[in-house]
């Protein structure tokens, strides 16, 4: 997408781009999330613009504080989930003997095989939540609406349970 050199956009987005992104590497204190952050809040002021114009200012730093505040968030989810399955595997590691290693391979292994059976949007929404991703955040990489997230993994969850089912009813 090209935008005319004589936009109003272009015009806001040279004047106040550098105040965006100044105060968003404040924030976040991480100058390429800046950027990237400071293009996300152009981009939503590009498609949906403040009813008042007048109003301009207050709204990119309503916008900007909410976006890095959504990035510190996640960042700081990703780092707790990191550092849980770090210490989940220490400590598997630390107490299990073989055969436990095994079996736990072995169930992780049947796990995946039904995954693998299900569609794909279903396993990457299941994928996804048991990632530590909120619902919101499981729309966006899915390009579905929030509201039907609670619905898809419920939905993807019975399919798991009933492939899950029929595996186990095959081996006895």
């Amino acid at each position: 997408m090209s935008i005319p050199e004589s936009s109003p956009f272009r015009n806001i987005f040279y004047e106040y781009y550098p105040t965006v992104r100044r105060k968003l590497a404040a924030l976040v204190r991480d100058e390429a999330a800046a950027d990237d952050l400071a293009q996300e809040v152009f981009l939503r002021l590009y498609r949906n613009p403040p009813d008042n114009p007048a109003t301009l200012g207050a709204w990119l730093h309503r916008v900007l504080t909410r976006i890095g505040y959504d990035y510190l968030e996640k960042r700081a989810r990703d780092r707790k989930l990191q550092n849980k399955q770090e210490m989940m595997y220490k400590g598997e590691a630390a107490s299990e003997s073989g055969e436990e290693t095994l079996m736990r391979r072995l169930d992780q292994e049947e796990v995946q095989a039904w995954l693998d059976r299900l569609p794909e949007r279903d396993r990457q929404a299941l994928l996804l939540r048991y990632s530590g991703y909120s619902y919101a955040e499981i729309a966006e990489e899915l390009n579905v609406r929030p509201p039907l997230i609670g619905s898809l993994l419920q939905r993807a969850t019975r399919k798991l349970q009933a492939t899950a089912s029929k595996a186990m009813a095959r081996q006895d």
